[in-house]
């Protein structure tokens, strides 16, 4: 049976991508997101799109937002593809009666995104982490890092390959540890530097269930950080771990998560979870996305090694900022990996990509932290209490907080 679903935070490549499954299969769909702009609202195959307020600079006026689109367009299910996420679980309660809300709890989103809280989680899971220092201050962050030779730092609500302190690799040097501030509300972790090769997943969850699972590597990436172009590996290890996971949440938990592992001594460590789609979707098959969406799979789905695919936009972008060190290798790939526009026949919105580029590096004025910032600036979550939230999830908020390493 058709869905009429609500896809937020259009702006997003892999909302672009679950957009297009979905209406391509005969399902109903609306796209939202904050500004005109943004890619995913142009796509021929979408019913309607609508602009909303932010999510996290004014909360009510997007839950308002929200509502009056689902009742006037009947939709039945909401999917969040970015961290609006938090937002709309901490305001469960005030969406209209019957339709679903296609992420986890606000207290285990919490838990999943908070990195101090995923470590322990992933201790409790059973699954690998390397060795992990939770600092509150400037002073314990200098102590920490004096601790390790080679050292990685990180907020720990942090996300994107933004804010990122070491000593080692492609990034060193690239933030001053004078501009961290740690404290006990915003606390960093610090961890040894890792040699191995990272490691990334994309799951879909229904009902405590893992319905499809991809594991994949980002062999070309914008300044060292952020992937343009994906490689689907091997998930035999990726998959049991997400299972562990999930099997330490709750039985009915409901969404889409994505973990980051490294390779190290023969096996993974866990790094982090973003509990929303990466774009790790765009791996799957359209008809492999929409059966693990409706749960209408009895084991999970999962992306042979080898699938390949490219933002082409992406690649041009990053040749354009690093000529000397992408021309060569972005012209190949753009010739042999399939891009994620490709076979869609919805080439007007990607036409949008070019203008949010340029908008967005106009904003950061050609700094990459910046602009990596500044596209996502309006829909993250940083851990502050959110605008309306129950009691409930304030002291659940508190729970996450407690439950660091």
């Amino acid at each position: 049976m058709p869905v009429r679903a609500l896809v937020t935070s259009s702006r997003n490549t892999f909302a672009l991508d679950i957009i297009r499954k979905l209406g391509s299969s005969g399902h109903y769909v609306v796209a939202a997101d904050t500004y005109h702009g943004a890619i995913g609202s142009h796509s021929k195959y979408l019913a309607d799109h609508v602009l909303t307020a932010s999510p996290r600079f004014d909360t009510d006026r997007f839950i308002e937002d929200v509502c009056a689109v689902v009742r006037a367009h009947n939709l039945d299910i909401i999917i969040p593809t970015f961290e609006e996420a938090f937002y709309l679980a901490a305001r469960r309660a005030d969406l209209p009666a019957g339709v679903r809300l296609f992420t986890g709890s606000f207290d285990k989103l919490a838990r999943l995104h908070d990195k101090g809280s995923f470590q322990r989680l992933a201790e409790q899971a059973s699954v690998p982490i390397p060795e992990t220092v939770l600092v509150a201050s400037e002073e314990e962050l200098h102590r920490a890092i004096a601790r390790f030779p080679r050292f990685f730092a990180r907020a720990v609500f942090s996300r994107g390959g933004v804010g990122l302190l070491t000593n080692t690799g492609p990034l060193a040097g690239k933030m001053s540890v004078e501009d961290c501030h740690p404290t006990i509300d915003q606390p960093w972790i610090v961890q040894p530097f890792v040699d191995g090769p990272m490691l990334c997943t994309y799951s879909i969850v229904v009902d405590g269930k893992v319905t499809a699972h991809c594991t994949y590597s980002a062999p070309e990436q914008w300044a060292h950080s952020t992937g343009i172009a994906f490689l689907a590996e091997d998930s035999t290890l990726t998959l049991e771990y997400t299972e562990r996971l999930v099997g330490c949440l709750d039985p009915t938990y409901t969404g889409q998560l994505s973990f980051d592992f490294v390779k190290r001594d023969g096996g993974l460590d866990a790094i982090e979870c973003n509990p929303r789609p990466t774009n790790g979707v765009i791996l799957l098959d359209t008809d492999q996305f929409v059966q693990a969406l409706l749960g209408e799979t009895a084991e999970p789905i999962v992306v042979k090694p080898g699938v390949e695919r490219e933002i082409k936009l992406a690649v041009f972008a990053d040749a354009f900022a690093e000529p000397a060190q992408h021309v060569k290798t972005s012209l190949h790939d753009l010739i042999r990996v399939r891009d994620v526009d490709q076979g869609w026949h919805d080439s007007f919105a990607m036409m949008w990509g070019p203008a949010a580029l340029i908008h967005g590096v106009t904003m950061a004025k050609g700094k990459r932290e910046a602009l990596l910032k500044a596209m996502g600036e309006d829909i993250v979550w940083n851990g502050e209490a959110i605008q309306g939230q129950s009691s409930e999830d304030a002291a659940a908020l508190r729970l996450v907080h407690e439950q660091r390493i």
